[in-house]
């Protein structure tokens, strides 16, 4: 009991609250909601210290201002300011203390608090890269997301070169082939937003024939310029999100179902509207209501929502629904889409060397113009799309390993439930409701 008086105190003191006042019990461990509280406002003062860190937040907006009014006087980020990465991780380390204490009942609030302890985890890790510690590319992939990825060397990717020789054959660079192959099949400027609008209707379409979603949802679709990714969702709360599609690039007619769902239905707008409805207001787990970027939330969101391309539409429907509403919408001439396809489909299974080229990059192993060269050898892309892609990992670094890896699990979890696409829809409902983590897809 006296240990357990003394951690509490101590969380206490760096968390600035008084027990008493916050309702815990300085003699008992205490309990989840306490603890989900202080991590969401613990997650709101780090993300004063990155911008970025935050990527959804739609708790108390008395929390956010608190945390804003915390960290702004230089003093509050300097050693031993109440904002400094040291009394931030002290908290971290605290708070962790008590999570493995909280008391329990039940398997729902056990996910709970696997949950917390992995998001904790995730935020310790990153604020030891905040303060200037070198991981490598596995380390911060683990601590991050909370999965180990295993890196093939590149030379391991050169027979799918070969194969794609045969699909492409011509003269010059493979990848120069490749590309101008796929710009055949850019969707006009002016023809973008009905392309987009018909495309999303139809991933809408599907998932709501599996998934009940709130009457009141929405979102707003935004094209923008300037960014290292090629599409966005930013859930506002209240079944709300604004998607962004960037156009520094042309954007190729497979892009638009890929978006489609991946950032809206069943993607990133379905899964945080599912877990806003269900958990932080449904159970009033209020340590949904933040979502911090480089957590294991983020493979699960990933994964799923590039998995969810595949679910929506399995086989041959995909193909069959450009053909019928998206080539003619763009104006495109669809005889040559099931070469299209085929070499589409045989691109991705290239994907892994992204993250090889990536840990590269970061480790210092390969400069940022040779890592172009590497992903226009190995994307099969223009040194513009090369540009774009090594950027995104100089922004986001190990973050890569999600959309790959992430759906790797995803698939694998879901398929597990069986060739019947209904069982498949309610297994996908239950990753992206549930407080699911990378750790609960490999159990399955």
């Amino acid at each position: 009991m006296i240990r357990r008086f003394a951690v509490f105190a101590l969380v206490s003191g760096l968390l600035g609250g008084c027990a008493a006042l916050r309702g815990a019990p300085a003699a008992e461990p205490a309990a989840l909601s306490w603890l989900a509280e202080e991590y969401v406002q613990l997650s709101l003062k780090i993300g004063e210290r990155e911008d970025g860190y935050i990527d959804a937040f739609y708790g108390p907006p008395a929390w956010a201002e608190a945390a804003k009014a915390a960290c702004s006087e230089e003093a509050a980020r300097g050693p031993g300011g109440v904002c400094s990465y040291a009394t931030l991780t002290a908290e971290v380390h605290a708070l962790q203390t008590m999570v493995i204490d909280a008391r329990v009942t039940g398997s729902d609030e056990v996910r709970r608090r696997a949950f917390l302890r992995a998001q904790l985890k995730a935020a310790e890790t990153r604020l030891r890269m905040m303060s200037g510690e070198t991981l490598s590319f596995e380390d911060e992939a683990e601590g991050l997301f909370g999965v180990r990825p295993v890196l093939k060397p590149l030379s391991a990717y050169d027979p799918v070169l070969e194969e794609i020789e045969a699909l492409v054959p011509g003269e010059g660079p493979l990848w120069q082939r490749v590309d101008a192959f796929n710009d055949r099949f850019i969707i006009p400027a002016d023809r973008l937003k009905p392309v987009m609008d018909a495309a999303i209707a139809e991933c809408r379409r599907r998932t709501m024939d599996h998934i009940a979603l709130p009457a009141d949802e929405k979102f707003t679709l935004e094209f923008v310029t300037g960014k290292s990714w090629s599409g966005y969702n930013w859930y506002k709360g209240d079944a709300t999100s604004l998607i962004q599609i960037n156009t520094d690039l042309p954007v190729r007619l497979s892009r638009a179902v890929d978006l489609g769902c991946h950032e809206g239905y069943p993607g990133h707008h379905v899964l945080n509207m599912l877990l806003e409805e269900r958990l932080s207001n449904g159970r009033g787990w209020v340590e949904f209501t933040v979502y911090p970027l480089f957590s294991p939330q983020s493979l699960i969101a990933e994964g799923s929502a590039n998995y969810g391309i595949e679910l929506a539409f399995p086989g041959d429907e995909r193909q069959a629904f450009e053909v019928g509403t998206l080539y003619p919408l763009a104006g495109l001439d669809p005889k040559d889409a099931d070469a299209y396809l085929r070499l589409l489909e045989a691109q991705k299974t290239l994907a892994g060397a992204r993250f090889t080229i990536a840990s590269q990059l970061l480790s210092g192993k390969v400069t940022r113009d040779e890592a172009i060269a590497l992903t226009q050898r190995y994307g099969l892309v223009s040194a513009k799309r090369a540009a774009q892609t090594v950027a995104f990992s100089e922004q986001y670094r190990s973050y890569v390993i999600n959309y790959g890896l992430g759906l790797d699990m995803v698939r694998a979890y879901v398929e597990a439930a069986g060739p019947d696409q209904a069982a498949r829809w309610k297994a996908m409902e239950a990753v992206i409701s549930e407080p699911t983590l990378p750790s609960d897809l490999v159990r399955r």
